[in-house]
């Protein structure tokens, strides 16, 4: 079975000095290409290094993360943009958080419309993070539908009414993380009802990592485990899971 992870910060200071175990664990477990959003200047070189060592497996992509929002984003934009010669997969990891903290939030919502519109001009499909902000975010996208961007909504924790509402804006995906095995997840429930050719599949490590590995470090070589979750949860065979979601993932970026 082959697996495509297509949401990892592998090239995070938690794995620092183990990014060549932890990709080779991966390689070994049927996971052989790995997507990396970005986040900000901090950690854009670290990625680009990764990325370029094991250019066959890891496809990086480029974008400000909401989280990395303040009162010096032109400055961060200004540093994304210098790598736009390179190439890249897609535009994020970009949205809004109103989690952590709502005080830029108007400089979020402005960083968020101009990664769209960059999206649109370059064709590719942006990776939406959308903690505590889901509506806020559909709202844009609304106002923004005549760019006609597509791309993943991240760790996907929302009801199958506003997944329906998602897909009312056009060609999205749903990123199924390792959230789907906590006990009493409400997305274990909504996961029944949404189409598998609309999930792909994603471990955002080195965070949320699934059970049984919980309280330990994420990586991309336990996405087996949400794989094989989903197929419990739907009444699938995990082998039609990794096809699917594998296919899903090489349409949506292109891989």
């Amino acid at each position: 079975m082959e697996f495509i992870d297509t949401h990892s910060h592998m090239y995070d200071e938690a794995f620092a000095g183990e990014e060549d175990l932890a990709m080779q664990r991966a390689i070994e477990a049927g996971v052989t290409k790995i997507i990396f959003p970005d986040i900000d200047s901090q950690s854009r070189e670290a990625m680009f290094s990764l990325a370029d060592r094991y250019s066959s497996n890891i496809f990086p992509c480029l974008g400000l993360h909401p989280t990395s929002v303040d009162a010096g984003w032109k400055t961060e934009m200004d540093l994304m943009e210098k790598h736009l010669d390179r190439r890249i997969w897609a535009i994020g990891e970009i949205g809004i958080d109103c989690y952590w903290s709502r005080e830029f939030l108007e400089q979020q919502k402005e960083v968020f419309r101009i990664q769209l519109e960059l999206a649109s001009q370059r064709n590719l499909p942006v990776i939406i993070h959308s903690r505590e902000s889901t509506e806020l975010i559909i709202k844009i996208l609304k106002e923004c539908s005549h760019l006609g961007v597509r791309g993943v909504f991240h760790a996907y924790s929302g009801s199958i009414e506003t997944y329906r509402e998602i897909q009312r804006l056009g060609d999205w995906h749903i990123g199924i993380g390792g959230v789907l095995t906590y006990k009493k997840a409400s997305i274990a429930e909504t996961v029944k009802e949404i189409p598998l050719e609309k999930i792909i599949l994603e471990t955002d490590s080195p965070y949320l990592t699934p059970v049984p590995f919980r309280g330990k470090r994420n990586e991309s070589s336990y996405i087996p485990h949400i794989a094989r979750k989903l197929a419990e949860l739907t009444g699938r065979d995990v082998e039609e899971i990794a096809e699917t979601t594998t296919c899903n993932a090489q349409k949506l970026f292109k891989l």
